[in-house]
Order: C-alpha cells, then structure tokens, then sequence
C-alpha cells in the first residue's frame, strides 16, 4: 500500500471523528465506573493491553512474518478496542456500560502502553540497522491524536447534552462509513496485490482475530465473570481501533512504512465478519438458556 499525503490527512480525520465520537458519550463521572467494574475493568485492560501483544509476538514468529508485517500485526494488537465494540456489545445483548468504560480506559491508557509494545515489536523483529524506535515527540502526536477530539466531544457534551446527543448516533455512523471507504479506495487502488497481502498476513491476521474474540469471552468466564460483562470484553478485544494502526503506521511523522499497515487493513474488515459471527452464536445461546429457565420456572 503506498502512503500519500492525502490517505494519511483521510485517516486522520477519521479517526479524529472517531475519537469525537467516544467524547461526545462520555463524561468525567463516567471514568467511576472502573471501581464499581474493577475486577472486569483490570481483566479486559490487561487481556487487550498485555495478552494479546504477547499472542501476536507469537503468531508472528509462528508464521514467519516479515519484519515489517509483524510490527504491524503488534501495533494493531496495541490499539485500543475501538468505539463500534459498543454497538457489537449491545446488539449481543452485552453489558454496554462496561463496553463503553473499556473502550474509554484503553483509549487513555495506550498512550503510553502502545509506544512501549511497538517499540519492543520493532526491536525485536527488526535489524538494528533498520530499528526507528517512537522518539518522545512522536508520542506526543499520538497523544494529541487520541486525547483532543475525545477531550472537545467532552467538552460539548458538558456544555450543550442535547446537541451532543443528537449528534452521538450520526457522528458514529459517519466516522464507520468514512474509513470503510478509506479502506476499500485502498483496497480498490491495491486490487492486483490484494492476493500478495492475503498471502504475506491474512491467515495471521484471521487467526490474532478469532483467539482474541474466543480468548476475550472464555478466560473472563473461567473465573466467573457474568456472561454479559466477558461479551464486552470479548468485543473489545475482537474489535480494534483500526484507524489508530493505520494512521500511525502510515503518517510520515510517526512509522512511515506502509507495509505495517496491511495487518491494521485486514483486521478492520475482517474483524466485522467475526464478530457479526459472534453475535449471532451468542445470541442464540443467550436465547436458548431465556428459554430454558422459563420452561424451569413454569414447571
């Protein structure tokens, strides 16, 4: 994929409307809601913080991926879960509360924690003579990247709640649609290499995804974790902040190697087939055991 001026100005937007968006839903009290969710909290930060980077340094070495596409495989495992793991927690009939708490919490905290992963990733895979680690000024660009737009979404919702709210559910719709067209004109523009990129990560991509969904919902309900709290962990695990990955993989300041964001590309679309997946298996289960107890309670 190569990288233009123009995508890198696109996918910035896009993510700035992103990260708005989770403002505009957001306010300083909700932030409380880590301690009356801390055990669910502190598990699903470190399932998407620290779990799944180690599984990617995994999957990485596992499939022989180029430097490069492994790089860009842990930076999209570093990424936050991304604010349409909200609308996937709901239509699962999960706990959306803690959705929007998790999604909030890694956003804040990947500051510091995704600069560290990638640059740990890049030392690790790469030669040292092509080794660029995250200076201090790049990490601040990521800071004002992800803090800013959910800082003024904020802000406006403290200010005006009404226009905030009304503008809650087509700011969410417009920012899904706005960098799923971003990726198909990449796709599009990249079609006669497609297949060189299905074959270079698409099956390490397919499987990060599906142990991240299968791995966010099990371990949360091996230590009794109620079930509609590890759906919202299990989302934010599955679904990632894409446009976070690409961005700084692409942006000239920052990564700069358009190699790296073939992974984030990948994962972005097929993330929205696991998970849709996911919910229909869940709410069937979900469906069936409603069922059951009211044949129980009736008899």
């Amino acid at each position: 994929m190569e990288s233009s001026a123009l995508l890198t100005i696109l996918l910035q937007t896009a993510l700035g409307i992103i990260m708005f968006g989770l403002g505009l839903s957001l306010s300083v009290t909700d932030f409380s809601r880590v301690l009356v969710y801390r055990k669910s909290v502190l598990l699903g930060l470190v399932c998407q913080m620290l779990f799944l980077p180690a599984v990617c340094f995994g999957i990485a070495i596992i499939f022989n991926l180029t430097p490069e596409i492994a790089v860009g495989l842990v930076l999209i495992s570093a990424s936050p879960g991304g604010v349409t793991s909200n609308f996937f927690t709901l239509l699962a009939k999960g706990d959306v509360v803690l959705s929007i708490t998790l999604t909030a919490v890694a956003s804040l905290l990947c500051i510091l924690t995704l600069p560290i992963i990638v640059n740990l990733s890049m030392q690790y895979f790469m030669e040292e003579s092509r080794y660029i680690p995250l200076r201090f000024s790049e990490v601040l660009q990521i800071f004002a990247i992800i803090l800013f737009p959910v800082a003024i979404g904020m802000f406006l919702l403290k200010k005006n709640n009404s226009l905030a709210t009304k503008l809650q559910k087509p700011v969410k719709i417009f920012s899904i649609v706005f960098l799923v067209v971003i990726i198909l004109m990449q796709v599009i523009k990249e079609r006669e290499n497609i297949g060189s990129f299905w074959r270079q990560t698409g099956m390490a991509v397919l499987c990060f995804n599906v142990i991240s969904i299968i791995a966010g919902f099990i371990i949360p309900r091996l230590i009794k974790i109620p079930i509609q709290q590890s759906i919202a962990i299990s989302m934010g695990a599955c679904i990632r902040n894409g446009a976070l990955a690409i961005t700084i993989a692409l942006s000239p300041s920052l990564l700069n190697n358009s190699t790296m964001s073939i992974p984030a590309a990948l994962d972005s679309l097929i993330m929205y087939f696991t998970a849709t997946l996911f919910v229909y298996i869940i709410s069937k289960r979900l469906k069936r055991k409603t069922i059951d107890t009211g044949i129980l309670k009736t008899s």
